[in-house]
């Protein structure tokens, strides 16, 4: 039951690192401001999840597991919460988002 418990635990750690690591490269490689804020909003929050639910098999039924079962539950409500303040700043700002019409046929910016 161990093996189980510590593999289980293992497999949703690596998934959230996955997730993580997608989103870094979505910063890096998408276009615009709004594209790099969905893009890491979503994978961040999906990603620290699932770290977060491996380290609760991996620690068991214990008050520690409830406190990162609500740390889980803050970070699911406020990272999407702050990515959309984030955006409705960056449009009220002045901050255009970058369209179809924007791109060459190469996909690069005109």
């Amino acid at each position: 039951m161990i093996e189980v418990q510590h593999t289980l635990s293992i497999v949703f750690v690596a998934l959230g690192i996955l997730f993580i690591f997608a989103g870094s490269i979505g910063i890096l490689r998408l276009p615009d401001f709004y594209s790099r804020t969905h893009s890491i909003s979503k994978s961040d929050t999906l990603g620290v999840i699932f770290v977060i639910l491996g380290l609760v098999i991996y620690e068991g039924l214990t008050q520690s597991s409830l406190k990162l079962v609500f740390i889980a539950l803050f970070i699911a409500l406020s990272n999407p919460i702050g990515s959309h303040a984030l955006s409705r700043a960056a449009l009220k700002k002045g901050i255009k988002p970058l369209l179809g019409d924007d791109l060459d046929k190469s996909g690069g910016k005109k």
